[in-house]
């Protein structure tokens, strides 16, 4: 599959995209992964899919929420970092504008990558 590696700059697009709390009880972090409304207006699904699901792009579906952002909390173990991508309607694959980092991948684009 075709990833695309759009990086987008303009002012709507500076919202923060993903949240990270980390437990004091255990090395976790939950991480809220968010896809604003303007990456995929028309979107119908959303999935998070990167090195912490082994890439399955099944497992970790967003919800919609009513402003139109797609949203997932995951627990993610904390001191590494993950690579990920959202996949917009099981075709389109995006990166995270706001991402911690980018890596580049076997496709010889980049993925975006989350650091906890």
């Amino acid at each position: 599959m075709k990833r695309n590696t759009s990086k987008k700059s303009s002012k709507s697009h500076e919202k923060i995209s993903f949240k990270k709390q980390y437990l004091k009880s255990k090395p976790i972090c939950r991480v809220t992964f968010r896809l604003p409304k303007d990456a995929a207006p028309q979107a119908r699904r959303v999935a998070v899919v990167g090195d912490f699901n082994d890439w399955d792009e099944e497992s970790n579906l967003m919800k919609r929420l009513k402003n139109g952002d797609f949203a997932l909390t995951l627990e993610l173990e904390t001191g590494k970092e993950y690579k990920f991508k959202y996949l917009i309607d099981g075709h389109r694959w995006e990166n995270d504008w706001n991402a911690d980092k980018y890596h580049k991948n076997i496709h010889g684009t980049e993925d975006s990558v989350v650091v906890v």
